[in-house]
């Protein structure tokens, strides 16, 4: 019975992994979305989002940054360059010449995909027994649907 659980964590550690550095990849593509969206956005709400978008990216950077040393931690190898980030990643890259309504529906999106990410690799960290894990990525999933929640009540819904 030993070498099945051990094979099962052995399994469940590797999935975590995998999760973790898709987290990565993902706040790296986001993080450069967000500088595009940053230094692009026009019209009568530039000024709000000009400044959201910055908040948005450094918050991306941290992120990314906090999972990538977790994952080290762990016995991990983070994605580090941009070739794995966009191998991994689910986000799409800034298309150019969305319209500041587009680039808030696109984030919104992107965001609740993260949540729905970030459960899945709680779940994992959860069933492995890592506290330290669980509690870093659950803290990350409460900012990112609130932040989620923020996008969608600026378009209206």
């Amino acid at each position: 019975m030993e070498t099945v659980q051990t094979n099962v964590n052995v399994d469940a550690t590797a999935e975590l992994h995998r999760t973790l550095n898709k987290q990565v990849a993902d706040w790296s593509v986001l993080y450069t979305k967000l500088h595009n969206y940053h230094w692009y956005v026009k019209g009568t709400h530039f000024f709000t989002l000009h400044a959201k978008f910055e908040e948005f990216y450094n918050a991306a950077s941290e992120r990314m940054d906090e999972i990538a040393e977790r994952l080290l931690t762990l016995g991990g190898a983070p994605a580090a360059t941009l070739r794995e980030h966009l191998e991994l990643t689910s986000v799409s890259e800034a298309r150019g010449g969305e319209s500041a309504e587009e680039m808030v529906e696109t984030l919104a999106r992107d965001f609740r995909t993260q949540a729905a990410e970030l459960e899945e690799a709680i779940e994992i960290a959860g069933s492995l027994n890592d506290k330290a894990t669980e509690d870093m990525l659950i803290g990350i999933k409460s900012a990112v649907d609130k932040e989620a929640w923020m996008l969608e009540a600026y378009l209206g819904r």
